[in-house]
């Protein structure tokens, strides 16, 4: 048998080892006992969820949250480690020998007033990190992702005699800033606790039906970069311009020729977004001011396409200056921000593996392949270490199924995430994922 030949008979025989195995994992009865748990769990998991959607956490200030689930994995039997990367939590379980499976969930809700007008909808005002009180608000669903971890963590081990191996679940702060998970990765996630085979998360979205799992290979969310610009000029009066060097008009100049870099630089197909998000300069009416500053977020799926995106507007800057007859010292100064995140890619062989496993526990009805989106997600650095961890996220939806309707009647979009008047649909939403999550989890580490 030649070299290559033996590889294909390797992967065929590996590929029916762990079809045969995840046969074993998604039985009939353990299905049933799954459902049956949740089923009990749900009351306590929906007054959970409601519980921490009323008591919203900024980024890195998410203690109350952060205690709570530590309790939660330590009641469970869970070695727990509290304030990994500021007010992350880590729990282990080890259920005798196979492979590491990391779960997470995030914690961090958004400063956003909400008025979605459900009864349990927050009304605090909080401290975020530069000791601001803010309104907040779970407006991307974290509180739904912490009561899914919850779920997981107690169906799992009532179902412990069907998997072997070490579940890693973690709470993690910061997402909505992308801070988290660098800040966990680099107080020791990957060296102080086991090192996962595989790392695993879900995000409840506004775009599905409530309940149902949607899945992608490959790029799933973009390579986000957050990008600021001080554009500097020369102040003077406002009836002298000749005088001036005007940083109005050179940010005006700027924000056009941005608009050309993915029309007329990035090749066709490509996806690239260029997006000024915000622009403040000048004091006043018969003022020219010294400077304006730019705010801009920049996506993409491609790492080289991100770096041309960078490139390009460095050099349009420097351009746009160097036209109006700025000295060097007085160029834009362009800096990319530490709110930036890789491209979210999902490992493929891991996702076709658990695509399978969700239609078998939830159905063909319960499960769709989705096209990737443009937003971000910070669990994407995860998978970005130098143990190349394979990674996968899924959506599960939140949304009622007559309410989308209506949207695709209508035109009118229903609530998307971040949005004030988010709220999803907590059944089957939970229980969505929870039952996602653990069929994952007893999939990878089913028993031999």
């Amino acid at each position: 048998m030649n070299s290559l030949s033996g590889r294909r008979f390797a992967r065929a025989a590996a590929l029916a080892i762990s079809l045969a195995t995840a046969l074993r994992a998604a039985s009939p009865d353990l299905r049933a006992s799954v459902a049956a748990k949740v089923a009990a769990e749900y009351p306590a998991l929906e007054a959970i969820y409601r519980n921490l959607h009323a008591h919203p956490e900024l980024s890195f200030k998410e203690e109350k949250t952060a205690a709570f689930v530590a309790g939660e994995l330590r009641a469970l039997g869970f070695q727990v480690t509290e304030k990994v990367g500021n007010t992350g939590v880590v729990g282990v379980l080890t259920n005798g020998p196979g492979p590491t499976v990391l779960v997470r969930a995030d914690m961090d809700g958004l400063p956003v007033k909400e008025t979605s007008g459900v009864p349990y909808a927050s009304t605090d005002r909080v401290r975020d990190l530069a000791d601001r009180e803010q309104p907040a608000m779970h407006a991307c669903a974290h509180d739904a992702h912490i009561t899914g971890l919850i779920g997981t963590a107690r169906t799992l081990v009532a179902v412990r005699d069907h998997w072997s191996g070490t579940l890693v679940l973690i709470a993690q702060p910061a997402e909505e800033i992308v801070a988290g998970a660098r800040a966990m990765l680099a107080d020791g996630l990957y060296t102080r606790f086991p090192l996962p085979d595989h790392a695993l998360a879900l995000h409840v979205t506004s775009m599905l039906p409530a309940g149902v799992v949607g899945y992608g290979e490959g790029p799933f969310l973009a390579h986000v970069s957050s990008v600021d610009i001080t554009v500097r000029g020369v102040g003077g009066h406002g009836s002298a311009p000749h005088t001036t060097k005007d940083p109005i008009l050179l940010a005006s100049q700027i924000v056009v020729a941005l608009q050309t870099i993915v029309s007329r630089e990035v090749r066709p197909g490509a996806t690239a977004v260029v997006t000024v998000g915000t622009i403040h300069g000048g004091t006043k009416r018969n003022i020219i001011s010294d400077e304006v500053k730019l705010e801009l977020t920049l996506r993409a799926y491609e790492d080289a396409v991100m770096e041309q995106l960078i490139a390009a507007v460095r050099r349009i800057c420097a351009g746009a200056a160097q036209q109006a007859g700025l000295p060097v010292d007085r160029y834009p100064v362009v800096t990319l921000t530490p709110e930036s995140t890789p491209a979210t890619v999902n490992d493929p062989a891991l996702t076709r593996r658990l695509s399978q496993t969700f239609t078998t526990w939830l159905g063909t009805n319960g499960v769709q392949a989705q096209a990737p989106i443009t937003g971000g997600e910070d669990f994407s650095i995860f998978g970005r270490t130098p143990q190349h961890v394979p990674i996968c996220l899924w959506w599960v939806g939140a949304t009622a199924p007559q309410r989308l309707a209506e949207a695709a009647r209508t035109g009118i979009p229903v609530p998307s995430n971040h949005s004030a008047t988010f709220a999803p649909v907590p059944e089957p939403t939970l229980k969505a994922c929870v039952t996602s999550m653990t069929a994952a989890v007893l999939d990878l580490l089913a028993k031999k």
